[in-house]
């Protein structure tokens, strides 16, 4: 049996002694998942609500190089379970550029016009998550 306790300073993992990293590290990453998927969701209704669109699917993965995606074709919404980690602001302008995308499929003058009708700080949004680090690769325990 396995618990995950936040701390004020820390994610304390308990797991059973001999637990493999492999396993430790599959228990971390289900439990940043559960929370971005808890987070966005509150965030993508309210943003679907503002902007007049409606998402298909809505996924969370572990992404390399994105902090998300959307297909307008599909509507399917893609976040990288690493904005878990990241201030909630950053997480809200992701979903808000990536359903913008249901209106506008290019990165033109009028998806930034959109943008900056309903989230007027989204370039600030947009510099802090650029600053913060894409992921946490090594991790002590």
């Amino acid at each position: 049996m396995s618990a995950l306790l936040l701390t004020p300073g820390a994610l304390v993992l308990g797991v059973r002694p001999g637990t493999s990293e492999e396993k430790r590290q599959a228990i971390i990453a289900g439990w940043y998942r559960r929370q971005l998927k808890e987070a966005a969701t509150g965030l993508i209704a309210r943003w679907e609500a503002i902007l007049g669109v409606q998402a298909g699917r809505v996924f969370v993965q572990r992404m390399k190089t994105r902090w998300g995606s959307c297909n307008p074709d599909s509507r399917a919404i893609r976040l990288n379970t690493e904005l878990a980690k990241k201030p909630v602001q950053c997480l809200e302008y992701i979903v808000a550029h990536e359903l913008t995308h249901l209106l506008e499929r290019h990165h033109n003058a009028r998806f930034k016009t959109l943008l900056d009708a309903h989230l007027p700080q989204w370039p600030q949004y947009r510099d802090l998550l650029n600053r913060l680090p894409l992921a946490h690769e090594a991790w002590g325990y």
